[in-house]
């Protein structure tokens, strides 16, 4: 459990292509408990959003660097999200606690380098993340290496699953753990039947995001995303960062900026040879608010 808003409970709401994420800063109006977040993040009895984002307090070893934490609908907490750390950014731009130069976050175990690169009309921002250096190897990912086959062409190996189905798969860590299948079958049906497998595949220690994946043309790709203690997503950052590391990493597309096509729209993403990865689209602002002292006390008791 973790202390949350406090000072009224004020939330921040936006979205990065239709992924979107409250900033709450920590406080002692509540506790983070899985069925309080569970609660918050539902749309119908709370303020509704695909996770919450915790601005902790400031670290007198650490001056000027933002540290979070960051959870799922289900309550589970999680390394980074790409479209959260850009939704975290556009809470600090409107409230004028950043300008236009760079800025560190730390999340997740590491630190992350950011800048609001611009704004765009209707008032959305233009936010960039170095998300810094990805890896294929299993070990980092957090893969078990015995529950791989071997596969006979690009790939990190095969997973089999229900039926005896074996899918080549490419695992990638941006900080977190992908799980990304190049595939031309991105509907509906196909992640909906692969998705909920490979999430929770015991290859995955702690499970992975899953990314179905195609080239559309040189520097292009598309993905379908179903998101570990989420589901089925219509965009995310770290996917979109996960898929254009294995395309790189697997010859698929050249190193540079690759665009990344999902249900929610476009991100631009950047990989190095080195695979060293940045982050860069549009976030918009959708609300402002307090959480009520009746919701706060029916957080507390659990209700």
């Amino acid at each position: 459990m973790v202390d949350a808003p406090g000072a009224g409970a004020a939330w921040f709401r936006a979205h990065g292509l239709g992924n979107d994420y409250i900033v709450f800063r920590s406080g002692d109006a509540w506790t983070l408990t899985p069925r309080a977040v569970q609660r918050v993040c539902d749309r119908y009895r709370g303020v509704g959003s695909d996770g919450i984002v915790l601005e902790l307090p400031p670290d007198p070893l650490r001056p000027g660097v933002f540290g979070l934490r960051m959870f799922n609908p289900d309550g589970s907490e999680f390394e980074r999200s790409g479209n959260g750390l850009r939704v975290f950014g556009a809470s600090l731009a409107t409230a004028s606690r950043v300008g236009e130069d760079p800025f560190h976050i730390e999340v997740g175990g590491g630190r992350v380098r950011m800048q609001v690169m611009g704004r765009e009309p209707g008032g959305v921002l233009d936010i960039s993340v170095e998300m810094g250096r990805a890896s294929v190897e299993p070990a980092v990912v957090g893969m078990d290496p015995a529950r791989l086959e071997p596969t006979e062409g690009a790939g990190t190996g095969d997973l089999v699953l229900a039926g005896g189905e074996r899918v080549t798969i490419r695992g990638v860590s941006v900080g977190n753990p992908h799980c990304v299948v190049f595939t031309d079958d991105l509907s509906e049906e196909a992640l909906g039947r692969l998705g909920p497998q490979l999430t929770g595949h015991p290859a995955f220690i702690q499970g992975a995001n899953v990314q179905l994946a195609r080239v559309e043309g040189p520097g292009i790709l598309r993905i379908a995303i179903w998101e570990r203690g989420v589901g089925k997503t219509s965009a995310s950052g770290t996917s979109s960062c996960a898929v254009a590391v294995a395309a790189v990493h697997e010859g698929r597309v050249e190193p540079g900026e690759v665009e990344v096509r999902m249900e929610g729209g476009v991100l631009r993403v950047t990989v190095t040879p080195q695979l060293d990865v940045g982050l860069r689209g549009p976030v918009e602002e959708v609300a402002r608010g307090f959480l009520t002292p009746g919701f706060l006390e029916a957080l507390q008791q659990g209700e």
